[in-house]
């Protein structure tokens, strides 16, 4: 299994590379911009052309394996049985066409369900997070999850983002994060700021928005092989179906877990 997940994760780390290249060709370059079911879920021809060259790469090492990815026609759920792979061409697709450089190429290896490898290379902000069997690299430097236990230094974030009928929810998030923690962030991509708390320059992130797996799966792994902890807004264990995420150092998680509650 380590040997297999050490293959997989070596695929990953080359898919994810070549994805972020191409992407990387088309940062700050003007691209024509289109929208998909609201003003604010933006997509470009850099994302599908992305995605291509990811699976691509993934083809020639599997090419039976399930493909679950944001654009185009492919899977939208991740099987509860089986390898796959599960792709975010450009997560924080609206900070890359805003020439923001936080977004990235996200790919994780799943085996019936379960994450067992995940990359997320981040070009323009020069990082790449690795997550394998024996613990989370940044830039090949071993990262594990912030020791911080005293809430009130804590950095959290909200993330995802709520549709203009839920934006009091928005309000009500971080009026319970304030509250309780330090200080928040907001930065446009799920899967760095879940990079982010398993790198322990954030405590914790969360939302009460149904997450899509692409947006998800390679952070919580992350997270978990940093030591962190993610569940659901009830405390339960994440999975790839979960209809909310809070992820966490694991200190003080059940204050997380109570403000996201709360914000139902």
């Amino acid at each position: 299994m380590t040997e297999d997940a050490d293959e997989r994760l070596a695929v990953a780390e080359s898919a994810a590379k070549a994805g972020s290249e191409v992407a990387g060709r088309s940062f700050k370059q003007g691209i024509e911009v289109e929208t998909k079911s609201e003003k604010t879920d933006v997509v470009t021809e850099a994302d599908r052309a992305t995605q291509r060259r990811v699976i691509e790469v993934i083809r020639d090492e599997y090419p039976e394996d399930a493909i679950v990815g944001e654009e185009e026609d492919e899977l939208k759920e991740v099987p509860d049985e089986g390898d796959a792979w599960v792709i975010d061409p450009i997560d924080g697709t609206n900070n890359y066409v805003r020439s923001i450089p936080v977004w990235t190429t996200s790919v994780a290896a799943v085996r019936d369900g379960e994450p067992i490898a995940a990359v997320n290379d981040c070009p323009a902000l020069g990082d790449s997070f690795v997550a394998g069997p024996d613990g989370v690299r940044r830039d090949d430097e071993s990262v594990t999850v912030s020791d911080r236990t005293d809430p009130e230094t804590f950095t959290v974030a909200p993330t995802f983002w709520w549709g203009f009928d839920r934006r009091d929810e928005y309000s009500a998030m971080c009026r319970e994060l304030v509250e309780r923690f330090a200080d928040i962030r907001r930065f446009g991509s799920a899967q760095v700021t879940l990079g982010m708390v398993a790198a322990g320059s954030l405590e914790g992130t969360v939302t009460n928005v149904d997450p899509n797996p692409w947006d998800t799966v390679a952070g919580v792994h992350m997270v978990r092989q940093a030591g962190g902890t993610v569940t659901d807004l009830h405390g339960d264990p994440w999975r790839h179906d979960s209809e909310s995420l809070v992820a966490s150092n694991g200190e003080a998680h059940d204050e997380l877990v109570e403000a996201t509650k709360r914000v139902e």
